[in-house]
């Protein structure tokens, strides 16, 4: 579900097509794992190793007509990227990465929003839910200054599973955060 791309504060939001799809995993993974996330703040090598993310997944997110996957450009450059999908009256948010020497800036907030202002304006979500690993303080208080309530609903993490990420620990699970849209 493409709509025309919207310009905000020299940044350039579209939805992304299967062209997109490998610029798209080398930007999630470098924001996930690996040395290369440690030049941001939202590195998860600490506690994954593994892929955070595969062409095939992606290409998923990109093909499903209930969903968008959003790229954001700066001057034609992919600097971050963010998962909706409509899930009934609420929107789902995931995959979200923003260039690990990007982080810290705002751009990450201004991304929210705009993921936000589309899940509201084009679906009518009444809310956006996403779902963030426990072990991610930091993280999860990151999105509750931006208005996200942590829920207490948990599910835990597909141990066994490595298209998900190789755990370096054996307590992660993750826990539904719900903000109200418009």
């Amino acid at each position: 579900m493409n709509t025309p791309a919207t310009r905000t504060a020299a940044l350039t939001y579209r939805g992304a097509t299967e062209a997109d799809v490998e610029p798209l995993v080398a930007l999630i993974e470098s924001a996930y794992r690996g040395d290369a996330s440690r030049a941001g703040w939202t590195t998860e090598a600490d506690i994954l190793g593994g892929q955070r993310t595969d062409p095939e997944g992606v290409t998923a997110v990109v093909r499903n007509a209930d969903g968008r996957m959003m790229v954001v450009e700066r001057d034609g450059e992919l600097v971050a990227c963010c998962q909706l999908e409509r899930r009934g009256e609420h929107a789902y948010f995931g995959m979200f990465a923003v260039r690990p020497g990007e982080q810290g800036g705002g751009l990450g907030k201004m991304v929210l929003a705009e993921a936000e202002r589309f899940a509201a304006a084009e679906w009518a979500a009444r809310e956006m839910h996403m779902t963030v690993i426990t072990a991610r303080a930091e993280l999860i208080a990151w999105y509750e200054r931006r208005g996200y309530a942590r829920t207490g609903r948990k599910t835990p993490f597909p141990y066994g599973d490595e298209r998900f990420g190789v755990p370096r620990r054996l307590d992660l699970e993750f826990e539904l955060l719900v903000k109200p849209l418009g």
